[in-house]
């Protein structure tokens, strides 16, 4: 795929999510995140989520799961639901085979929506290409795309979950 290579040469692009177009880059490369960060004027206080192929992972980024913590995200993925662990760092691991299958070659993704911040996500490749024109290397078509976002929650060490952001999958948060 000749795009999972452009990613790992640090290279920006845009593509269909298990839920929108992505501004995607690869989350192991600092300057390409800058980049994803300065093309959506998106503050760096504002973390992105990151696109992760299985558990195993969550290891590049120093994450050690806890025992509850394994069996809360075992439950909860793969599917639209957006993780915070105690870190900071989000992550989701998408429902989505032939996605899957993509992360395994391009390694981890940011992806936050593929439009500028206050602006509306695009749902096709054209309002991606209004949005964002030649200061992206790639496009990648997936057709209309205009799903909710993912469903975000936190948790913690001990395997409890707070609702942070209700998306496409609905969750029952127990107290």
């Amino acid at each position: 795929m000749e795009e999972a290579s452009l990613l790992k040469q640090g290279k920006v692009g845009i593509l269909p999510t298990d839920t929108l177009y992505g501004l995607v880059a690869s989350a192991l490369n600092d300057d390409a995140v800058s980049r994803v960060y300065a093309l959506k004027g998106r503050t760096a206080t504002k973390k992105c989520i990151t696109l992760i192929s299985s558990l195993a992972d969550l290891s590049d980024f120093g994450v050690v799961l806890t025992d509850a913590q394994r069996e809360v995200l075992e439950h909860l993925w793969p599917g639209p639901v957006s993780v915070v662990f105690p870190s900071g760092m989000s992550f989701r691991l998408p429902d989505n085979p032939a996605l899957i299958s993509f992360l395994k070659e391009s390694g981890p993704l940011i992806a936050p929506s593929a439009n500028p911040e206050g602006l509306p996500p695009a749902e096709t490749i054209e309002e991606a290409q209004k949005y964002f024109g030649d200061t992206v290397d790639f496009y990648k078509e997936g057709g209309r795309l205009s799903g909710e976002p993912s469903t975000l929650v936190s948790l913690d060490e001990s395997g409890s979950l707070t609702l942070l952001r209700q998306g496409s999958r609905q969750i029952a948060i127990l107290p």
